[in-house]
């Protein structure tokens, strides 16, 4: 079935299916947050993106794929987005990655320290980390280039639909999340580029582009 990303808490995953890599999107908890796993379609590696909340439905995501997990990585240090990692931590023994800013925040000190412009290999799939200051300071998003189409891009609540994530109307803070997914996203990416983001439904960089200098004159 064609992938749409249009998931409801505590409902069924809705799929995409790439030739190296297998993408499913799942929603948990009372804020809606979307929880991403990625399996490498050769090794049955798997990465999960943002143990967000409910760990039993994150593990019956991670039952959906090959049925272990090697690495968990958390987009940012809001409470939303790791209210089950300790849980799928314990479940599974995978490691833990998060942005280096916002690493001793989080409930599991994670086993690496995450970086602008690190690679994140599983398996046979390989992410690039991308840092965006201003939702929090160590927020990530993670690039996947497939090489037989575009590019995808999980962008934790750094990017939506609409606009940049929140930042408390804070000036500075959205200055700098603004400038970060403009020279690090949109001046990189292609329009075909696909986002998925923290919460809600997914985008494109095409769709989004053409509002920049709308979001920069509104201010949030």
């Amino acid at each position: 079935m064609e992938y749409k990303g249009n998931v409801a808490a505590g409902g069924a995953s809705d799929q995409r299916d790439l030739p190296l890599l297998t993408i499913r999107k799942a929603s948990v908890g009372e804020m809606s947050n979307n929880v991403y796993l990625l399996t490498c379609v050769h090794t049955g590696a798997q990465l999960l993106i943002d143990a967000a909340d409910d760990p039993a439905r994150v593990l019956s995501l991670v039952a959906e794929g090959s049925g272990w997990l090697d690495a968990i990585v958390t987009t940012h240090q809001h409470w939303d987005h790791h209210r089950a990692l300790i849980q799928v931590v314990e479940a599974t023994n995978a490691t833990t990655a998060a942005g280096d800013a916002d690493a001793d925040a989080l409930p599991v000190i994670p086993d690496r320290r995450l970086r602008h412009g690190d690679a994140l290999t599983f398996g046979e799939v390989t992410l690039k980390v991308i840092h965006l200051r201003g939702h929090t300071p160590g927020s990530v998003a993670l690039a996947y280039n497939d090489p037989t189409g575009h590019t995808h891009i999980w962008t934790g609540d750094s990017l939506f639909p609409g606009g940049v994530g929140n930042t408390q109307n804070d000036p500075d803070r959205f200055a700098s999340l603004l400038d970060d997914v403009q020279t690090r996203i949109f001046v990189v990416y292609d329009d075909d580029t696909w986002i998925y983001p923290g919460h809600g439904r997914d985008t494109t960089l095409g769709a989004e582009r053409p509002h920049l200098q709308e979001w920069r004159e509104r201010g949030w």
